[in-house]
């Protein structure tokens, strides 16, 4: 409710003349004992409501507009805040990169390293370079400290492989066992499988190059493996003993009447077992061959003697190297009788029986590989 000095005072600045509102605000005045108020109060309280308006329309527009544009156009410390975070970003990013990239180099130099002391494990100790003796040099018992950068690559693709193997063997059981492929489509996993089984004679020769020693033991297979191991791999007997296992199931059990593209002929039987007696007498003479070397070796080194020990290269050294050297021609040798022997099985089987040959070796090494498994994890008892 307003006062009666306001409404007047409001009337006056409008310039409008109301009698009859004037007449009730003398009467209001008069009411209110405020007749006696001076003139000069409602003139002062006049001009600053005047004032106070001006004031207000002039407030609405200045400050908002100041803050807006302060808004729209960052400052420059701002900016160079963020030009800075940029950069703290980037050079976070490059460090990180580089970081990640030095934890996988020594990754790879600790697998090296693990490998070569199983390997010394595993021979009994590998004498590295030279053994103290005259001229004062300190000899010692250990790895040679070389790092083979194919030994490892190998590792790694051989790692690749078996899982190949294990996928082409489930695909080729599903497709048998299902029915699942026509002959055609069998006939491109049977060439799938021969392919991986050549790759794998491809890194061996490789790997050969590197270090034939790391190759005949077997250090990249597992314990069961080694314990069957023939130069550096199986015996291409075994394989064909596998299959006339296969083909004594084909003929014996009961279950497996229902798959007659399976069975063998009287014909494929016979070419069997002749090929299982020519790789037999192959291996005889490449086993042959290299007992004859390591006597050789062993003579060599007897003959170098002292000046082996010494570190001194004459002609006797030289000679023992030269014998060293043929181990890779037989670890090539028996590679070759081991991819023989799988062509020959393929000219002699149908696709069908193919696809199950190269199961029945898939499981042979699955279950090598489990048993090995196995061996490693069971309870020791104690001493």
């Amino acid at each position: 409710m307003h006062s009666p000095f306001t409404q007047y005072a409001t009337s006056s600045r409008m310039g409008v003349y109301d009698p009859i509102n004037q007449m009730g605000m003398w009467g209001d005045f008069k009411d209110n004992g405020c007749l006696n108020t001076p003139t000069s109060v409602i003139i002062e309280a006049d001009t600053k409501l005047d004032s106070q308006s001006e004031d207000n329309s002039n407030g609405t527009h200045g400050p908002c507009n100041n803050y807006d544009e302060e808004a729209i156009k960052p400052t420059d410390k701002v900016m160079k805040r963020l030009a800075k975070n940029r950069e703290a970003a980037r050079k976070s990013r490059l460090r990180k990169k580089a970081y990640v990239q030095q934890l996988e180099t020594s990754r790879l130099k600790l697998l090296q390293l693990e490998q070569e002391l199983e390997q010394v494990r595993q021979q009994g100790g590998y004498i590295g370079g030279g053994v103290g003796g005259g001229g004062g040099g300190a000899g010692h018992l250990g790895c040679s400290g070389t790092v083979r950068s194919g030994i490892g690559a190998f590792e790694r693709e051989y790692g690749q492989w078996v899982k190949e193997q294990n996928r082409l063997t489930f695909k080729l059981r599903t497709a048998l066992e299902y029915h699942l492929a026509d002959e055609v489509q069998l006939g491109t996993l049977v060439n799938g499988g021969m392919e991986l089984y050549s790759d794998l004679f491809r890194m061996k020769a490789s790997a050969a190059k590197s270090d034939v020693f790391y190759l005949m033991t077997g250090m990249w297979r597992t314990s069961s493996e080694r314990f069957l191991l023939w130069i550096g791999g199986f015996r291409p007997s075994e394989l064909l003993k596998i299959l006339w296992i296969l083909i004594l199931t084909l003929l014996w059990n009961q279950k497996l009447v229902l798959l007659p593209q399976l069975d063998l002929s009287d014909q494929q039987v016979s070419e069997v077992g002749n090929l299982r007696q020519s790789c037999q007498q192959a291996e005889d003479a490449i086993s042959q061959g290299m007992n004859q070397l390591q006597q050789t070796v062993t003579e060599a080194v007897g003959a170098a003697g002292v000046q082996l020990c010494r570190g001194i290269y004459n002609w006797q050294v030289a000679n023992a190297l030269d014998r060293l050297e043929a181990v890779v021609s037989f670890v090539n040798q028996a590679d070759h009788l081991r991819q023989e022997t799988l062509q020959q099985m393929t000219r002699i089987l149908a696709i069908p029986q193919q696809a199950r040959a190269l199961v029945a070796l898939g499981d042979y090494f699955q279950s090598l590989r489990a048993l090995s498994q196995l061996w490693d994890t069971r309870p020791h008892k104690p001493s």
